[in-house]
C-alpha cells in the first residue's frame, strides 16, 4: 500500500471512536461497487445509496485511513486555476460551467453535512483570496471581475479593506460567499454510517487484486483472499491515478505538502481574525489558513516537487517552523506552537483539473479522481455526475461537464 503520509495527525484525535467494518468473507453482488474508502468514496456511496442504488464500497485498508486523515477541510468553489486563466484554457462556456458545478458541490456538501446526526464541524465561511505581491494585482482584479460576471458573491478589497479586518495589510483581495469548513475525518465517517442506514455495504480490509468483465458486460472483481464482487457498475476513487489506468493518466504528477495544527487560541484573541474566513494567497505554491472548532489554526503549504511524503524529521521540523512563521507574520499577537504536523502526498493534473468519468475503453467502469487542491468539492461534482450515468439521467450540461474532466480531453494534449 503506498505510504500517503507521515507526521502527527490532528483529525483523528478528533474521534477517538472509530466504527469498523467487516472484511469480504464470500461473494457478493450489487448494481454498483466503489474501489475506494476516502473522501471520494463514501462521498460517492452516500450518493448513490442516498438515491436507492445497490452499492458495495470496498477498502483495501480502512476506511478514511488514506488521504482523508491529512485533508485539512477547506471547501471553496474557487480553484487552483483561477476562472480568468481557465476561460482562457477551455473557453468561457466551459469554464464557468465547471465553477458553477463547484460552487453547486459546496451546496451538497452543506445538504449532506445538514443530514447527519451529530456535529461533523461543518460550518459555512467565507475566503479571503490575497496578493502577494503588488504584481499579482492585475491578475487579481481580472479574476475579481470574471468571477463577479458569471454571478458569484465576491467582493474586492483594498489594503484598507484588509487592514481594517485583519492585523496585517496586503496589495488587494477577492472575498468570496459561499464557501465552508469541514472536519474531514469525522464528515467520512459520519457519512458512511449514514449511507450504511441506507443500505449500503462496506468492507474493510478487501484488497481487490483483479477486475475482469464478463462476455454479458458485469464486472467481477475478485480479492486478495479469493472472493467475487459481481456488479453492473465499478467506481474507481481510490484518490490518485490506479494501476489499473496503466500510465494513460501520464499528465499528471504527485507532489509533497506540508500541514500543522497549533495550539488551542483564546478566543479574545481570535476576535482579530475577521469572520474566521478562510485565508489563501496569490503565491505559488501558496498558504493557505482556517481555524478549527477548539480555536486552533490549520496552516499548510511549501509544496515540493517529490512524489513520497519524508520520514526526515529535520525536514519537517524545517518546514513547520516556516508554516508557524509564516501564520505569525500575519498575526503577531498570537501565541502559537505547532501541535500537530505531518506532510502528505496529493496530486496535481497537467490542466488543473480533475479526472471524472467513465474510461474511454472500459463500458460501466468509472473514476472519481480528485487531482488538486479541492478533492473534497471535486468529490461531490463526481458524485452527482456518476449517479447521472449509472441512472441514465445525465442533463445537457452533466454530458459537458463530463467532457471537460474526460480522462481523453483534448486539454492534456496541449498541456
Amino acid at each position: 500500500m503506498k505510504e500517503l503520509h507521515t507526521g502527527r495527525l490532528y483529525w483523528p484525535t478528533t474521534l477517538p471512536q472509530v466504527p469498523d467494518y467487516p472484511s469480504l468473507t464470500s461473494s457478493a453482488k450489487g448494481k454498483a461497487v466503489i474501489i475506494g474508502g476516502g473522501m471520494s468514496g463514501m462521498i460517492c456511496g452516500f450518493v448513490l445509496s442516498s438515491a436507492g442504488v445497490d452499492t458495495i464500497v470496498v477498502e483495501r485498508g480502512e476506511i478514511a485511513g488514506g488521504s482523508t486523515s491529512a485533508n485539512t477541510g477547506l471547501l471553496q468553489f474557487c480553484n487552483d486555476v483561477m476562472l480568468s486563466e481557465l476561460i482562457g484554457q477551455i473557453g468561457k462556456a466551459d469554464a464557468e460551467l465547471f465553477y458553477k458545478r463547484c460552487e453547486n458541490a459546496i451546496g451538497q456538501l452543506t445538504a449532506a453535512a445538514d443530514s447527519l446526526p451529530v456535529d461533523v464541524g461543518f460550518r459555512k465561511r467565507s475566503s479571503l483570496y490575497f496578493a502577494s505581491s503588488e504584481q499579482d494585482l492585475p491578475k487579481l482584479k481580472r479574476e475579481y471581475e470574471a468571477l463577479a460576471a458569471c454571478g458569484f458573491r465576491v467582493e474586492y478589497w483594498e489594503p484598507e479593506d484588509i487592514a481594517a479586518r485583519f492585523p496585517f495589510r496586503k496589495p488587494g483581495a477577492i472575498v468570496t460567499h459561499g464557501d465552508a469548513e469541514v472536519n474531514p475525518y469525522q464528515f467520512v465517517h459520519t457519512l458512511a454510517a449514514s449511507a450504511v442506514r441506507h443500505g449500503l455495504r462496506i468492507y474493510e480490509g478487501t484488497d481487490i487484486v483483479r477486475h475482469d468483465t464478463s462476455p454479458d458486460g458485469s464486472h467481477r472483481l475478485h480479492s486478495s483472499e479469493g472472493h467475487l464482487i459481481e456488479a453492473e457498475h465499478v467506481v474507481y476513487a481510490v484518490g490518485y491515478e490506479p494501476e489499473e489506468l496503466r500510465g494513460r493518466l501520464n499528465k499528471a504528477a504527485l507532489n509533497r505538502s506540508y500541514a500543522i495544527v497549533t495550539n488551542v487560541q483564546l478566543e479574545t484573541d481570535l476576535a482579530a481574525w475577521h469572520g474566521k474566513y478562510m485565508l489563501w494567497e496569490t503565491a505559488r505554491p501558496y498558504l493557505y489558513l482556517r481555524t478549527t472548532l477548539d480555536n486552533r489554526i490549520v496552516a499548510g503549504g511549501l509544496d515540493e516537487e517529490e512524489e513520497r511524503p519524508t520520514h526526515n524529521r529535520h525536514t519537517q521540523l524545517n518546514r513547520s517552523h516556516k508554516l508557524l512563521k509564516q501564520l505569525q507574520a500575519l498575526f503577531p499577537a498570537l501565541k502559537l506552537e505547532a501541535e500537530y504536523e505531518w506532510n502528505a502526498t496529493f496530486g496535481e493534473s497537467r490542466d488543473n483539473l480533475p479526472f471524472i468519468g467513465e474510461d474511454p475503453a472500459w463500458p460501466n467502469v468509472y473514476y472519481s479522481l480528485g487531482y488538486g487542491g479541492n478533492g473534497t468539492v471535486y468529490s461531490m461534482v463526481a458524485a452527482h455526475l456518476l449517479l447521472g450515468l449509472i441512472q441514465g439521467s445525465s442533463t445537457g450540461d452533466d454530458r459537458q461537464l463530463l467532457n471537460i474532466l474526460s480522462l481523453k480531453r483534448t486539454t492534456l494534449a496541449n498541456s
